[in-house]
């Protein structure tokens, strides 16, 4: 029995230890925000926060996770994350929409990290991948949640 905290809930569910966490949070618990991209931790689709931490959930086994706290895109206690959709609304970031649940995990943890990042800041800790390419949206709008002025991209 794996027992964890998930967006500030006790949870428990029984599964191998070797279980990825992205297949826990949504056959186990159905919360289906977090999505599987590559299933190598590559594209960062799956992302989580784990202590505070943005991890890929889907190379997450569940022994690693035991006793820790998860927060998913479904966390709704979050004001970085709240600031973060408003910016992703006003920016026009979302396409497809795929990749936004673990493009905002991955932005709220930084900006909790780094409060008001720099250009090379945000390059940096956002490896996620876009496929429809919104990365100079994804850009703008990290600033915006920060509160830097910059200037709004056209579409």
């Amino acid at each position: 029995m794996k027992r964890f905290q998930l967006n500030g809930r006790p949870v428990s569910a029984d599964v191998e230890d070797d279980m990825p966490l992205l297949w826990v949070l949504r056959d186990e618990l159905g919360l289906m925000g977090t999505k599987f991209g590559c299933g190598v931790a590559a594209c960062g689709a799956c992302t989580v926060h784990l202590d505070g931490q943005a991890v890929r959930s889907c190379v997450m086994p569940m022994v690693a996770v035991d006793g820790h706290a998860v927060h998913t895109i479904e966390r709704d206690d979050d004001p970085v994350l709240a600031r973060l959709r408003n910016a992703w609304i006003t920016h026009q970031v979302p396409q497809c929409g795929y990749c936004q649940s673990g493009m905002l995990m991955a932005a709220s943890a930084l900006l909790r990290q780094i409060p008001n990042p720099t250009d090379a800041d945000i390059d940096g800790a956002m490896t996620n991948i876009c496929r429809c390419g919104t990365y100079q949206r994804v850009r703008a709008a990290i600033h915006a949640a920060a509160g830097a002025r910059r200037p709004r991209e056209a579409a």
